[in-house]
Formats: C-alpha cells, structure tokens, sequence
C-alpha cells in the first residue's frame, strides 16, 4: 500500500458537527476488530475475517498510516474513512490517484455519519495535497454506498467484473482550496 507521500501525519483532530476525525489509537483496537469482523460491514466488501485470526494479527494501534482516520462520536470509535493510493484492482482510471474508502458499524448506519465524514477526510485531503484527484469503487449492488458516492460529487468512470461481483468506479474533480 502507498501512502498520501509528503502529508503531515497524523494531522490535528479534524471536528465536524457531530465527528471528531482522528489517527487511531490503542483503545480503538476492538471496535477495527468489529468492524473486519462484522458480516453486515462486509457483505459488499468481500466477507468478515475470522475473529480470532484478526485478535492474533491487529496490532496494539491498528491501520496507523497516513490518511486511515478513525471516526469517533461523542467519545466513542464509530467508523473508519481511509484515503490511500491503493485500490486493489489497477485499473488504469485509478491508477497514481487518492482512492476513498469507508467503513462504519452497523448501529451507525442511516445518520448520515459516513457523508460527514468523507465531506471532512476529503476537505482535508484538498488541503493537504491541493488538486489531488480522488477515486471511489464500490459494488453497484451497495445502493447506500452509490448514493454517498453521487452525494460526494463522483461521477461514473467505468463499471467492471471483480471479486465475483459488478465494481463502480467514480472520479472526484480535483478540489483547489481558495479557487
């Protein structure tokens, strides 16, 4: 995995309205073990990891690198939005560009919490690395996940046969601050 190169990492707390975005720390290691864990989290992202293989292999401070933010409400780990480099298919569209991906429990479904955050990850991202294009792949059969993407402002690239499944790729336009 390539990380966001030359950011500042971990950057200050990033608060929302109602998140607080944040580099992960020791006392998240259970809630990222739920999340891999969680068959519902995972139905459209290729199947849970077993429990006790994830407790043997997460480490004290889990997906410590630049651009994993842990999303936290009123105290507590709810989520996770990533930004990397890596997408995992190579496919050309995506290829050298920042790719957004999320994750969130299941009883934070529905609140509006995952465009929040990706709003906030993605605010950051246009900072940091200004005129940085993003990328976004999602299953089409995740209708939650293609709603978010559309209200992210991404728009269809292409769709492909990957993981057994009809993949969505979308583009983001670069974002300059200040233009």
């Amino acid at each position: 995995m390539e990380d966001l190169g030359a950011v500042i990492w971990p950057p200050q707390p990033i608060r929302t309205e109602r998140l607080i975005l944040r580099a992960s720390e020791t006392r998240d290691r259970a809630v990222f073990i739920e999340l891999l864990a969680s068959p519902e989290v995972h139905t459209y992202l290729g199947g849970p990891r077993p429990r006790a293989e994830l407790e043997h292999e997460t480490p004290e401070v889990p997906e410590g690198w630049p651009g994993s933010f842990v999303v936290e409400v009123d105290g507590s780990m709810i989520g996770q939005v990533l930004l990397r480099r890596s997408t995992g298919h190579q496919r050309p569209a995506a290829a050298g560009k920042a790719d957004l991906g999320y994750m969130f429990l299941p009883r934070a479904w529905g609140r509006g919490y995952a465009a929040e955050a990706c709003t906030a990850a993605l605010d950051w991202l246009a900072e940091a690395l200004p005129g940085e294009p993003v990328v976004l792949t999602t299953q089409t059969a995740n209708s939650g996940s293609m709603r978010l993407a559309a209200k992210l402002g991404f728009t269809e690239v292409e769709r492909f046969e990957a993981w057994g499944a009809e993949q969505w790729l979308g583009t983001r336009p670069p974002f300059v601050p200040g233009c």
